[in-house]
C-alpha cells in the first residue's frame, strides 16, 4: 500500500523549500523503501533548488542519506528488511559499455527507482540525484542501497553519499595518492577537507591546504593537512612549489571548481604530475590556455565524478575505517537539524560557518 510521509521539495526555480506531504507508493520489483534516519544538506541540492542541474520541478531534495530497508519489491536479492544502507547515486546497470568494459564507475545507465513518487494531487516528485532524502521514507532502485556495519551513527555514514565520497575519491581513486606523495588541495570545504583525509588516510607526505577563509584552513589542518596557504595574501603557485622542494605537488585537487583556481593547480604541479578536477564549474566557464602548456608538462588532466567510487566497494570499507579510528568522518557533521530547517541550511552554505548540516529524522 502506498503511504504518506513528511518532505522537503524545492516547488520553483530559486523559492524557498517547503514540507509537504509526500506519497510513497508501493515499490516496484527492484525497487526498495528506506525508512530515512539522517540526511546532509549538500550543495548540490542547493543547486537544484536554484535550477542549475534542470529544471524538472518540483525537486524532492536531499542525497547524502543513512537509513533501514523497510519494504522490498518481488524481485529484490540485494538487500533484505531491516539493512542498514547508505543510499548512493551509482547503483551500477551491469550492461553498458562503461560496465562491459571493467569500468563500473563510470556507469552510463545508473539505475533509479520505476516509479514516481508524487505530491497527494498526484504531481511527480524529481528526486535529487535519483534519491530525494529529504523525507521520512523514500524509494530508491535496491542497487542504490548498499549495506555497511549499523554501528556507525547515520548522520555520519550518511555523508559518503555524495560530498565525502567525492573528495576521499578523488585523492583515492582518481588521484591515486600513494605513500610519499604530494598533495595540494585547492579549496577547503566539505569535499576539500575529504580530499585532505583521503590524501592523509593514503600516506602522503605533504598535503598542502589552500583556501581564502581562515576557519576553513583550520578545519584543513585539523584533517590533515601539513600546510596552509591563503589565497588572499599569499601566491597559491609559489607557496605549494615552496612547500614541495621547488618542484610542484605529485597531485593537485581542485575542489572550486573555477577557471583560475584550476589553472593554479595546472601550474602547481610537478612535471608529470596529476590535476583532478572535482569542484564543479557551472555551464559558461571557459579556460584559455597556451596549448604548448598542456604538451609540456605532461602527466595527467583528470575529472572526478563521485570520487570515481564503487559503492559497494568503498562505503563499507570506510565506515570500517572510520569506526576503526582511522577516518575521522564525524568531524564532517557540524550541526544536526530538522526538516524544517533545511532552508536556513543553504544560508549558511553562504557563510562558510559549516562543513555539513546534517537532517536527523
Amino acid at each position: 500500500m502506498s503511504e504518506t510521509v513528511r518532505g522537503v521539495i524545492a516547488r520553483s526555480k530559486g523559492a524557498p523549500v517547503e514540507i509537504v506531504d509526500v506519497v510513497i507508493p508501493d515499490p516496484g520489483p527492484h525497487d526498495v523503501v528506506v525508512r530515512v534516519q539522517a540526511c546532509g544538506v549538500c550543495h548540490t541540492d542547493l543547486h537544484y533548488r536554484e535550477g542549475g542541474i534542470n529544471d524538472e520541478f518540483p525537486f524532492l531534495l536531499g542525497h547524502e542519506a543513512a537509513g533501514l530497508v523497510e519494504t522490498v519489491g518481488d524481485a529484490v536479492t540485494h538487500v533484505e528488511v531491516g539493512d542498514y544502507v547508505v543510499l548512493n547515486w551509482r547503483a551500477v546497470c551491469g550492461e553498458c559499455r562503461a560496465c562491459k568494459r571493467g569500468r563500473p564507475w563510470y556507469c552510463f545507465a545508473s539505475h533509479n527507482a520505476s516509479k514516481k513518487m508524487t505530491l497527494t494531487d498526484g504531481t511527480e516528485l524529481s528526486p535529487a540525484l535519483g534519491i530525494g532524502a529529504f523525507v521520512d521514507k523514500t524509494l530508491v532502485h535496491e542497487g542504490q542501497c548498499t549495506k555497511v556495519d549499523p554501528a556507525a551513527d547515520p548522520a555520519v555514514a550518511g555523508l559518503l553519499g555524495c560530498g565525502v565520497m567525492a573528495g576521499i575519491g578523488a585523492a583515492m581513486n582518481t588521484g591515486n595518492v600513494s605513500r610519499g606523495d604530494t598533495v595540494a588541495v585547492i579549496g577547503c570545504g566539505g569535499v576539500g577537507d575529504a580530499a585532505i583525509a583521503g590524501a592523509r588516510l593514503a600516506g602522503a607526505k605533504t598535503i598542502i591546504a589552500v583556501d581564502r577563509d581562515k576557519q576553513k584552513l583550520d578545519w584543513a589542518t585539523d584533517f590533515g593537512a601539513t600546510h596552509t596557504v591563503d589565497a588572499t595574501t599569499e601566491d597559491v603557485v609559489e607557496k605549494i612549489q615552496e612547500y614541495t622542494d621547488g618542484f610542484g605537488a605529485d597531485v593537485v585537487i581542485e575542489a572550486v571548481g573555477r577557471p583560475e583556481t584550476w589553472k593554479q593547480a595546472f601550474y602547481a604541479r610537478d612535471l608529470a604530475g596529476t590535476v583532478v578536477l572535482v569542484g564543479v564549474p557551472t555551464p559558461d566557464m571557459t579556460l584559455d590556455m597556451p596549448l604548448i602548456d598542456l604538451f609540456s608538462r605532461g602527466g595527467a588532466l583528470k575529472s572526478s565524478w563521485y570520487g570515481d567510487c564503487l559503492p559497494e566497494r568503498d562505503f563499507p570499507t570506510l565506515v570500517d575505517l572510520h569506526l576503526q579510528g582511522r577516518l575521522p568522518l564525524e568531524r564532517f557533521v557540524t550541526e544536526r537539524i530538522s526538516l524544517d530547517q533545511v532552508e536556513a541550511a543553504f544560508a549558511a552554505m553562504h557563510t562558510g560557518d559549516v562543513l555539513r548540516s546534517v537532517v536527523v529524522l
